[in-house]
C-alpha cells in the first residue's frame, strides 16, 4: 500500500469533512505541503491553488515573513486569556485595523472565524437595542442567496437553501430581499420598529454564486439605514484585504458600515482569527454600573497572541506590496486570457478585483444551484489538469492568492475554459 493510499484510507476511518457527502464523493486530496500558489500532493503532483484554500490564503502558502513572526511570537507569548488580560499584539492589531478601516469604526472585538465574527455583530446589535429599551427590534434584513456562516445566528440570516433548511425551526426570523434598494427600503418600512438592521457582503456575495452588486446599491443602503437610524453590518470576511481590488469593499464603494466582520485573509489565511469592528456609540451602550449589561460573549482563544502577531505582519505586507493592486492585476489577466481562449465566454465573465467567475449553462432537466450534479465532476477534471477549483454548483470561479505568477494565471484560465467546453459535451 502506498503512502498516498495509506493516508486516504486512514482518513476514511476517522475523519468527517466539511460540506462533503461521504456516500458519494471520492477520497480527499492527500496534501503533503504548500508553497506560494502551489499545493504538493503525497504522490508528488502539484496543483495551483486557484481558490486560495477557501478564499483565505492571501499572500501565498508558507509566506516566509508570516512564518518567522509566528515562530517568534510563540516563543515570547503563546497564549493568554483575553478576559481580564491584554497583550501587545492584540492592542497593536486593533490600533492598526482601526487606522485602515472605514471611518467611524473604533472598537475591535476578536473571535475565531468568520461565522463567529458575524455572530458577535448580530448579538452586539440586538443587545444594544435591548439596552436602549427597544427589544422588539429583532428582525434583521439580509440578501437572498446570502451566506454568512454556519453558527446559529449566521444561519438565521443566511439563505436556507441548500444548507440550513433542517435547522429552520431553531433559527430566529430574518427578512431576505433581492439586492435592490427599493426592496430593502420596503422591508425596512414594513418591519417598522421591529427592524434591527441589515447585514450584507459588500459588492460581492461569495458563496451565493459570486454575485456582484454595484457600489450605488451599497451607498443607497447606507443612506436608507441613516434615515431610519438602523445599523449596517458589513460582512467583509471574504471581501476584505484586497479581494475586490481595495483593502475593504466598503471603502471601494465609499461608505462606512456601523459594524464590520473580518476573518480569512486577516492572518494571511494561515491561522484562525476574526475581528468585529464597531462604532463607539455601540460600545458605549454596554457601559453601566450593572455588570449584567456587559457583552457576554467570548472564546478561549480570543485575540490569540500568535494570530494577532501574524495578522499584523500580514497587514504590513498588504501595504508594502499593494496586495489589492496585485489581486486586481491577477483577476484582470485571468479574465483577459479566458476571453482570448474562448471569445464566446468573454461577455459572460464577471470580475471584481482578483475574483473571476462565470455561470455554466444548466443542462435540460439538471439541478441548478450549489447542488448541481456536475460540480464534483468538474472539480475532479480541474484537479487532473493541475488546478484546484471548487465550482459553486453552476458557477465556475477563481480567486487565487496575491503571489500567483502570470503563467499560473494563464493555466487557471486555460483550465476554466476547458471545463466550460466540457459542459457542452
Amino acid at each position: 500500500m502506498s503512502a498516498n493510499e495509506n493516508l486516504t484510507d486512514r482518513d476514511a476511518q476517522v475523519s468527517w469533512h466539511p460540506y462533503t457527502q461521504h456516500a458519494l464523493e471520492p477520497a480527499p486530496l492527500p496534501v503533503r505541503s504548500a508553497r506560494g500558489a502551489v499545493l504538493v500532493l503525497e504522490d508528488g503532483r502539484e496543483l495551483i491553488d486557484a481558490i486560495s484554500s477557501w478564499w483565505a490564503i492571501l499572500h501565498g502558502h508558507a509566506e516566509p515573513r508570516l512564518l518567522e513572526v509566528m515562530a517568534a511570537q510563540a516563543r515570547e507569548l503563546d497564549h493568554v486569556l483575553f478576559a481580564g488580560c491584554t497583550h501587545e499584539p492584540a492592542v497593536r492589531l486593533a490600533e492598526s485595523l482601526i487606522e485602515v478601516a472605514p471611518e467611524g469604526l473604533s472598537r475591535v472585538f476578536f473571535s475565531d472565524n468568520g461565522s463567529t465574527a458575524v455572530e458577535v455583530a448580530l448579538k452586539m446589535v440586538f443587545q444594544g437595542w435591548v439596552h436602549r429599551g427597544e427589544e422588539q427590534r429583532r428582525t434583521f434584513v439580509a440578501l437572498e442567496g446570502a451566506y454568512h456562516g454556519d453558527t446559529f445566528g449566521a444561519m438565521a440570516i443566511g439563505d436556507p437553501e441548500p444548507f440550513f433548511r433542517p435547522f429552520e425551526p431553531l433559527l430566529f426570523r430574518a427578512r431576505r430581499v433581492p439586492a435592490r434598494l427599493d426592496r430593502v427600503e420596503r422591508a425596512f418600512d414594513e418591519l417598522g420598529e421591529e427592524a434591527a438592521g441589515i447585514i450584507l457582503e459588500p459588492l460581492l456575495q461569495a458563496a451565493g454564486g459570486m454575485i456582484l452588486h454595484g457600489a450605488d446599491f451599497l451607498r443607497g443602503v447606507r443612506a436608507a439605514c441613516d434615515r431610519r437610524g438602523l445599523p449596517l453590518i458589513a460582512d467583509e470576511v471574504m471581501t476584505g484585504f484586497g479581494r475586490t481590488g481595495a483593502l475593504f469593499a466598503c471603502g471601494k464603494a465609499g461608505i462606512a458600515p456601523d459594524l464590520m466582520c473580518l476573518s480569512k485573509g486577516l492572518t494571511g489565511g494561515i491561522l484562525p482569527l476574526a475581528a468585529t469592528l464597531a462604532r463607539e456609540e455601540l460600545f458605549e451602550a454596554f457601559l453601566s454600573s450593572n455588570r449584567g449589561r456587559a457583552f457576554f460573549h467570548g472564546h478561549t482563544f480570543t485575540a490569540h497572541p500568535v494570530g494577532c502577531a501574524v495578522a499584523l505582519a500580514s497587514l504590513e505586507l498588504c501595504r508594502e506590496r499593494d496586495v489589492p493592486a496585485r489581486l486586481e492585476a491577477i483577476g484582470a489577466r485571468i479574465q483577459a486570457r479566458i476571453g482570448e481562449l474562448e471569445p464566446s465566454l468573454a461577455p459572460a465573465v464577471r470580475r471584481i478585483g482578483g475574483v473571476v467567475a462565470f455561470d455554466l449553462p444548466t443542462p435540460e432537466g439538471g439541478t441548478r444551484g450549489y447542488l448541481a450534479e456536475r460540480a464534483p465532476r468538474l472539480r475532479r477534471e480541474a484537479i487532473e489538469r493541475g488546478v484546484l477549483l471548487r465550482p459553486l454548483g453552476d458557477v465556475l470561479y477563481a480567486m487565487p492568492p496575491a503571489c500567483t505568477r502570470p503563467e499560473q494565471c494563464d493555466r487557471i484560465a486555460q483550465v476554466m475554459v476547458e471545463l466550460a467546453r466540457l459542459t457542452d459535451d
